[in-house]
């Protein structure tokens, strides 16, 4: 499989600088690592994690990268806590997840802010070091992103890898409050084009449900979240009979919540349809198709991702393809919709923008 990184055979002596400078700072330490696309951060964040392990520190990671997932599942932000030397972060399992349900931040800040203060929160009392490795998008809104996450988590060092001085308006505000380490980003890091990026997630997205089966969940089995389908109450059947006869649809399933409708449907006549998507809101079954879902736990936490093969309106069931076994399904409490497609092969199939569903 191709990962993005190894374990460095050269290591620029500044980032031995850091480690020297580590030794001396009071447990736990929270360490967020900043750099733009193929600037090294998953590489200094495997070389930090071996070097503090042999230095008998607990180590926490938390993979914020939800664009290049290393710990997968893909599509989360996950923690993990390695207790033996490693060459890539691929090597390791997560120990907890949160669920983004993309592989593109925008959008999803809030997702990316929450899941990885919680587990920062939740790895602070388990590990002397932890080590958040971040999305390589530092400009415009991906600046705004950095500075809400290191507004949350408070992290104790900042290292951030530049080439020139691309991080240095994201981190001025914060200066004075927070040690920050500029390294440079290392001559020979490995630069990698869109397509080899979206090879590498291809392979992981293969990879992880490479021994899938499939469950069938009822709609009142379950909590199910992230999409306005399940919003609020089911439509009367005189409403969808009025719906129907106004608009020559057959309708799968419909709720209504705060005076406005929301109902997937099929078409019966080819018809020109004046419809305020402000009162009504209408949506093909297709859309959900090999649409990623997020298994979630009662504590909030991801215990694996399912690809949604289909929604069985009239039986009001999902049909969803994962590789969680018979006893940690036991543990569902939600189904959290995502936004990117995705097939059993590894195939990305597209990005669904938030509203849409």
């Amino acid at each position: 499989m191709m990962n993005k990184s190894l374990y460095p055979s050269e290591v620029p002596d500044d980032r031995f600088e850091v480690l020297n400078n580590l030794k001396d700072s009071q447990k736990p330490i929270k360490i967020l690592i900043l750099g733009g696309l193929n600037s090294g951060k998953t590489t200094l964040t495997t070389f930090l994690a071996n070097e503090l392990l042999n230095l008998n520190y607990r180590v926490a990671i938390i993979d914020c990268d939800i664009g290049q997932k290393s710990i997968l599942p893909p599509a989360t932000i996950s923690l993990s806590f390695p207790k033996t030397n490693f060459s890539n972060l691929y090597e390791l399992k997560p120990y907890k997840s949160y669920f983004v349900g993309s592989t593109t931040p925008i959008q999803f800040f809030g997702d990316i802010v929450v899941g990885t203060k919680l587990l920062c929160d939740y790895a602070e009392d388990k590990a002397d070091v932890v080590i958040v490795d971040t999305t390589g998008l530092i400009t415009g809104s991906g600046a705004d992103l950095k500075r809400m996450k290191i507004e949350m988590i408070k992290p104790d060092i900042i290292i951030a890898l530049q080439k020139r001085n691309e991080l240095k308006s994201i981190l001025k505000p914060f200066e004075n409050k927070i040690r920050i380490f500029y390294l440079k980003v290392y001559e020979n890091a490995k630069s990698f084009s869109r397509e080899e990026r979206k090879e590498i997630r291809a392979e992981k997205w293969k990879e992880y449900f490479k021994t899938s089966k499939i469950y069938n969940i009822g709609f009142n089995d379950v909590i199910i979240s992230g999409s306005r389908i399940f919003q609020g109450e089911k439509i009367l059947k005189d409403e969808k009979y009025l719906l129907e006869s106004l608009f020559k649809w057959k309708i799968l399933y419909g709720v209504k919540c705060e005076g406005r409708y929301t109902i997937v449907k099929r078409d019966l006549a080819n018809m020109v349809r004046q419809i305020d998507k402000n009162i009504l809101y209408y949506i093909e079954p297709e859309r959900f198709n090999n649409l990623i879902v997020g298994l979630i736990d009662e504590e909030g936490f991801c215990i694996g991702l399912g690809i949604l093969k289909n929604i069985n309106f009239e039986n009001e069931t999902l049909e969803i393809l994962s590789p969680i076994n018979e006893d940690e399904i036991k543990n569902l409490k939600e189904i959290r919709f995502g936004r990117i497609k995705v097939n059993e092969n590894g195939e990305e199939l597209g990005l669904l923008d938030r509203d849409l569903i």
